[in-house]
């Protein structure tokens, strides 16, 4: 492990820390010129973040230790779940001891704790909001997994850097098997991240919420933590799709300074053209009904499986 690849990780993990609020603003101005409404500033995620840590943490009265802890786990997992995906440079060493089925068991420690975090209080919404999470996470999952065994299948590797490696390696070759995958990983992603059709996260209906309502309970440098959490999820999202199906942009091992910077300015590029489509998905559609949210995800299972039965079947 040079020295060398361990800088490119911090600054690769450091960029997506403090890209993913302004992903986030992004997406959010996108809705609104859509919507013809005035756009709130880009840099308002990291406004409302510096002003959340200055405020005063009020806990309730019989919030346990886990409660306390949990903003910090998301917060280290979803940072972890950063320095595997490749972003910016494939020269990952933390790959070394990781890969995408890790990630997709990173996602789920974040799912659990949360969850349990919103049972600790006792109130009403909390426990809702979690049962959903958990029944979305348990449908969702399979349909990811499916979706990373198409590109393993491709790649020959489980490592997400060897995988945008190999599929972004010349000649060019079009896997009709991906086509579903990566109708199948969008899917995934709106359901994941609570995104519309299965959750809007401007809501604040009570009936509705599912993220909203394990949160509500958290104020200040939590509440922080647990924003900028699910902003650095979307954003790790993001860039999994950019690896597995647009892989091309990304630094080499050996790359200059001057190589390195075009990859940064590639990953911004992409992260505003899928935050304005992501944009254009939830204006165009409406929010599901909870129950039919597993027929939505067995949508996207079934989709990421045909692709995988394609490339089985016709190599391709």
């Amino acid at each position: 492990m040079s020295s060398l690849g361990v800088a490119r990780q911090v600054g690769a993990v450091l960029l997506a820390i403090a890209l993913a609020p302004l992903f986030m603003g992004w997406i959010a101005q996108c809705r609104a010129w859509l919507q013809n409404r005035s756009a709130p500033p880009l840099f308002l995620p990291w406004r409302m973040l510096r002003k959340l840590f200055w405020k005063d943490a009020a806990l309730a009265e019989h919030a346990s230790a886990l409660f306390r802890a949990t903003p910090y786990v998301l917060f280290g997992t979803m940072v972890l779940a950063a320095a595997i995906i490749p972003s910016v440079v494939l020269d990952l060493p933390f790959v070394l001891v990781a890969d995408a089925i890790a990630l997709v068991g990173l996602f789920a420690t974040a799912r659990v704790f949360i969850a349990l975090a919103a049972m600790d209080i006792g109130t009403a919404f909390g426990t809702l909001g979690a049962r959903r999470e958990m029944m979305i996470g348990f449908l969702a999952e399979p349909a990811l997994l499916m979706v990373f065994f198409n590109a393993f299948l491709i790649s020959g590797s489980t490592a997400l850097p060897t995988i945008a490696a190999r599929l972004a390696a010349p000649p060019f070759v079009i896997y009709p098997s991906l086509a579903f995958a990566g109708i199948a990983f969008v899917m995934v992603l709106l359901a994941e991240n609570a995104r519309i059709p299965i959750d809007n996260p401007a809501t604040h209906l009570e009936l509705t919420m599912i993220h909203e309502a394990m949160v509500l309970e958290y104020s200040a440098r939590h509440l922080a933590l647990v924003e900028w959490a699910s902003a650095l999820k979307l954003f790790n999202y993001a860039c999994i799709g950019f690896a597995l199906f647009v892989p091309w942009g990304l630094a080499s091992q050996h790359a200059s300074p001057g190589t390195l910077l075009l990859a940064v300015v590639a990953l911004v590029l992409k992260l505003a053209l899928a935050g304005a489509a992501l944009a254009v998905v939830e204006t165009v559609s409406a929010k599901l009904r909870i129950f039919r949210a597993p027929e939505f995800l067995a949508m996207a299972f079934l989709l990421a499986v045909l692709g995988l039965l394609v490339h089985l079947l016709l190599g391709a």
